[in-house]
């Protein structure tokens, strides 16, 4: 049974986009070395932060998104055997766009 989760207030849930298998000079690094990425994918976001007058401050970010983050930004969980993170939004430090992916992969000159 797969479990849906929608975070509260101005969090988000992010999965790990992990990164190929890392070689410095033929010498292949264990995993237990690695450090683990900085950038994610948005899985799930809540629907924004009340401010004073009542209203609700919609998110910058949106379910999909690839995402920057800081180092210690985020707590880490586990749902149904899947390894998430959860953080505020202001712990987001950039959303990634990447210019070859909407011109279909074309290098312009």
């Amino acid at each position: 049974m797969k479990t849906n989760i929608t975070p509260l207030h101005d969090r988000v849930i992010v999965k790990r986009i992990e990164e190929g298998e890392q070689v410095r000079g033929g010498i292949i690094i264990p995993d237990s070395a690695k450090e683990k990425p900085q950038e994610g994918e948005v899985i799930a976001a809540g629907a924004g932060k009340y401010k004073e007058d009542g209203t609700r401050q919609a998110l910058d970010v949106k379910t999909g998104d690839r995402i920057l983050f800081g180092k210690y930004a985020s707590s880490e969980i586990k749902i149904d055997g899947d390894e998430f993170l959860i953080m505020r939004e202001d712990e987001i430090l950039g959303i990634i766009t990447r210019a070859g992916a909407a011109a279909g992969g074309k290098k312009s000159k």
